[in-house]
This record gives C-alpha cells, sequence and structure tokens, in this order.
C-alpha cells in the first residue's frame, strides 16, 4: 500500500513553480523520507520548501528548522576556512604543511604544500594502522595519527578522495594558525555572520533537531559505477577500505550523539538545505551577503582553478576538483546544472551544495532517504534541471 504523500511546506516564487513541482514528485514516487530543499537567485531566497518526516519510522514531520547530516557536503565549508586564511595572507597555498604543523614532516612529508590537501594530491586518503573506535571522535588522535601516516602514493603524482580525513587535514592546519578549532572558526567567522543554520559539531542543546537518516541504498545492480562493496572485501586493509572503515566506528553511522558531538569536517556538518544555499548563494555573487564577506572575487576564482582531475585513486572512478570544492565534469553525475564555472560538494547518499556564479545561483539539497550515490544523486540532478528550466 502506497504512504500518502506528504505536504510540501515553506515558500517558493512562482517563477519556480516546477522545482516545487518536482521536490513533490520525488515524494510522490517515494523517493523521499523527508528533505528540504533551498535556491538563492543574487542573494534572493527564491525557493525554500520542506516536507516528510524526520525519522524512518514517520513519527516525527520535517520542520522548517530540522538539520540533517550531509556527508562530504561539510568538505565545501572546511575548504572555506582554509582558503580565508589564504586570502588573508596567514597561509602560503604553496608552503609546505610542516610550516604551520611541525609533526606532518613525518613519514617524508616535510615537503608535501598546503595545495594538496585541499586537492586530494596528499595521499592520506587513510590511516594503515587499525585505530580504536573512540579515535573516531578525538580531534588529537586523528590528527597524529595523520601526521605520521606515510602517504599511499607519491604527493602530487595522483589523485584520490580524502573521504574522511581531508576534514582533519584541513581542520588541523585552521587550528594550528588560528588556535580555534575548524568547527569554532566556522561558526563565528562564517556560519554565524552569514545566518547559516550549519553545523561542524553540534551543541548537544541542538540535537533534537536532527534528522535520522536510513541505512544507504545498495547500488543496482545493473549500474555502470565501481562496486566499492565488492572492492572493500577484496582489499580489507587497502586505501579504500581504511578510508571508510577506519577507525572502525565509521560503521556505527551518524544517528548518535557522539557522532553529531564531534568534529568531523569531511562528514559529519549537520544542516538544512536554506543553510547549505545561503553560503553557496553568497559565493555565487563575488563572497559577500548582506555585508558579509565569505571570500573575495579572487579567491572564489582561485577556488574554481582545476587541480586534479582523470582516474581516481580512491573512489575507483573519475573525479575532477578545484581547491576544496568538486568541479563539473562531462558525466551527468557529476555536473551542477550547465554552467561551467559551478563548483560545490556533494554528500555520499544525497545532499549537495553548490554556487553557480555565472547565474548568481546558490543551491542547496539535504535529505534523510540515503541513495546510492557517492557523487551527485538523481534527486538533486532532477532538481537542478528544474530550476535551471525555471530560469528559461
Amino acid at each position: 500500500m502506497a504512504l500518502p504523500t506528504p505536504p510540501i511546506e515553506g515558500h517558493c516564487d512562482p517563477r519556480f513553480a516546477a522545482v516545487r513541482d518536482a521536490f513533490a514528485e520525488s515524494f510522490a514516487r517515494g523517493e523521499e523520507i523527508g528533505a528540504s530543499l533551498s535556491v538563492v537567485e543574487d542573494g534572493r531566497c527564491v525557493v525554500d520548501l520542506y516536507g516528510g518526516h524526520a525519522d524512518p519510522g514517520r513519527t516525527r514531520p520535517w520542520t522548517r528548522d530540522t538539520l540533517a547530516n550531509v556527508y562530504s557536503t561539510t568538505k565545501g565549508m572546511a575548504a572555506i576556512c582554509l582558503l580565508r586564511l589564504i586570502e588573508q595572507g596567514q597561509v602560503d597555498l604553496d608552503a609546505p604543511v610542516a610550516r604551520y604543523w611541525p609533526e606532518f614532516a613525518a613519514g617524508g612529508k616535510d615537503a608535501l604544500p598546503v595545495r594538496w590537501l585541499l586537492s586530494h594530491r596528499a595521499g592520506l586518503a587513510a590511516v594503515r594502522k587499525l585505530l580504536p573506535g573512540e579515535a573516531l571522535y578525538d580531534w588529537d588522535a586523528m590528527a597524529a595519527a595523520l601526521a605520521a601516516e606515510t602517504p599511499w602514493w607519491t604527493p602530487g603524482e595522483r589523485h584520490g578522495y580524502h573521504a574522511v580525513t581531508f576534514g582533519w587535514l584541513v581542520g588541523e592546519v585552521v587550528r594550528r594558525v588560528t588556535g580555534r578549532s575548524v568547527g569554532t572558526y566556522f561558526r563565528e567567522e562564517i556560519a554565524g555572520p552569514l545566518g547559516a543554520d550549519f553545523h561542524i559539531g553540534l551543541p548537544d542543546a541542538e540535537h533534537a533537531r536532527v534528522a535520522e537518516l536510513s541505512a544507504m541504498a545498495a547500488p543496482p545492480p545493473d549500474s555502470d559505477g565501481p562496486n566499492l562493496i565488492q572492492a572493500f572485501m577484496n582489499e580489507p586493509e587497502g586505501v579504500l577500505a581504511r578510508a571508510f572503515m577506519n577507525p572502525p566506528s565509521m560503521a556505527l553511522g551518524p544517528n548518535h550523539a557522539a557522532w553529531r558531538r564531534a568534529e568531523i569536517p569531511a562528514a559529519n556538518g549537520q544542516a538544512n538545505a536554506r543553510g547549505i544555499a545561503r553560503v553557496y548563494g553568497a559565493l555565487a555573487r563575488g563572497g559577500t551577503q548582506d555585508g558579509v564577506r565569505v571570500l573575495a572575487p579572487e579567491t572564489i576564482e582561485l577556488l574554481r582553478e582545476e587541480q586534479s582531475v582523470g582516474p581516481d585513486a580512491v573512489l575507483l572512478l573519475s573525479t575532477r576538483f578545484g581547491l576544496g570544492f568538486m568541479l563539473p565534469q562531462q558525466s551527468r553525475d557529476t555536473r551542477f546544472g550547465p554552467s561551467e564555472s559551478a563548483f560545490g560538494h556533494p554528500g555520499a547518499g544525497g545532499s549537495l551544495g553548490f554556487a553557480d556564479p555565472e547565474g548568481k545561483i546558490g543551491f542547496g539539497y539535504a535529505m534523510n532517504k540515503m541513495g546510492p550515490s557517492i557523487l551527485v544523486d538523481a534527486r538533486p540532478l532532477a532538481l537542478i534541471d528544474a530550476v535551471y528550466a525555471s530560469l528559461g
């Protein structure tokens, strides 16, 4: 028996009625439990929609302020923090990481530049030694493990997705330079001034707002993508398995207090679509919104410069990165609409944020029904198509 389609709440500019329809259709097809969608056009929020339920049992309604774990959509926010320090001259993009984090020089990494942390070229996509489960929530333990690690490949010679380590690597440079954790820096310098409901390290008092994520869906049997589960099994101590399963407590998932409370800035951001779109909306119009500067226009141009492209040493598919952000590729599931100037970051299972400087569009999508995608999920792709069809 089909479940009734929940009402879609929020506001939508009449020009974007097709976007509302596409959002509602996703619920009608049973593709969502709960979700939020937001679009900012030249600084104005033209779409802010939400609906469904905050739990797979469908007992809690998804409200305007519901948050969801957005996995790697968090990476863009962590990257902004380091890019601000580069913009301000506090960090040199091409200086050795060890200038700011002396312990990082171990394992032959003394000359490895900051640039390669942001572009997934550092060869530090995982820690080889199996760590205790509690290390996942212990910043100092993860920073020390990565500082001691030897790269999995010669840094700079190739790139591979630093699925979880990206956040600790980038965040430790932020911490060493500012004396603040990346979550604190992001809150005080970006999210707070901008009024963006996006958090890296969520206070316990806010946990009641968080939606419960479903288990991640398996890819269809006829999928053209790589079989990551089979790759895990083939090489349980390889870089792919270690990247996603070391510490092994990552298998516990995001639906508990320790995960939400910790700062895991590549994977555990808690946000709604409005918060995501608020940040990307500012980046889409030169980096400033309502008098709050996120990044300078020159920094936005810098982060869009291609750093890595082609076969990914970890994900077994093709990826393309600028500085901290994914860039469009030819395949549909790695594009952010029609603009070649767009940049952003998807999160495993479906969440997405991106900026389109040509159209001055900021886009945010968050949900709790996990799809099978590591890159851009079919649900936000349909919504993106509706957005650009509405623009004409």
